[in-house]
């Protein structure tokens, strides 16, 4: 088991972040900090690209965050283009920026930056496994 389970259609079966999916199994979703220097990184990393240590502890993004940005996208990228329309949307969880797709039933009118919104872990079909983003 790996990275390949991963999304809707995973691009990669390995990386050093594997953690990343089990915990999205456990119906949670996480990042990495660094240990060394403090950064935070989502999506998560093995490695620091700041400091370069490999010194990694996982944390919860949890609670509500606030919208910063957010586009409808059209066209989509290889894999995902019978896909679309769909929302992307960057939010902010007390200073970690994390990216993500809001849930397709929420009407793009009703999405507002600066709105709160929650991430929530959602089981595709086939055993994969993601998150998305809802209205709180």
């Amino acid at each position: 088991m790996g990275f390949e389970k991963f999304g809707q259609i995973s691009f990669t079966s390995q990386t050093k972040a594997d953690g990343f999916v089990e915990y999205l199994e456990k119906g949670e979703l996480r990042g990495t900090k660094c240990r060394s220097c403090g950064r935070v990184f989502f999506p998560p990393r093995a490695d620091c690209s700041f400091c370069l240590s490999d010194d990694m502890e996982w944390f919860k993004v949890e609670g509500q965050g606030s919208l910063i940005s957010f586009t409808k996208v059209n066209y989509g990228p290889t894999g995902f283009e019978s896909d679309v329309p769909y929302i992307l949307a960057l939010v902010d969880y007390n200073g970690t920026k994390v990216f993500g797709r809001f849930k397709k039933d929420v009407p793009e009118e009703e999405i507002s930056v600066g709105m709160a919104v929650k991430a929530v872990i959602n089981k595709l079909p086939n055993g994969q496994v993601s998150y998305e983003f809802l209205p709180v």
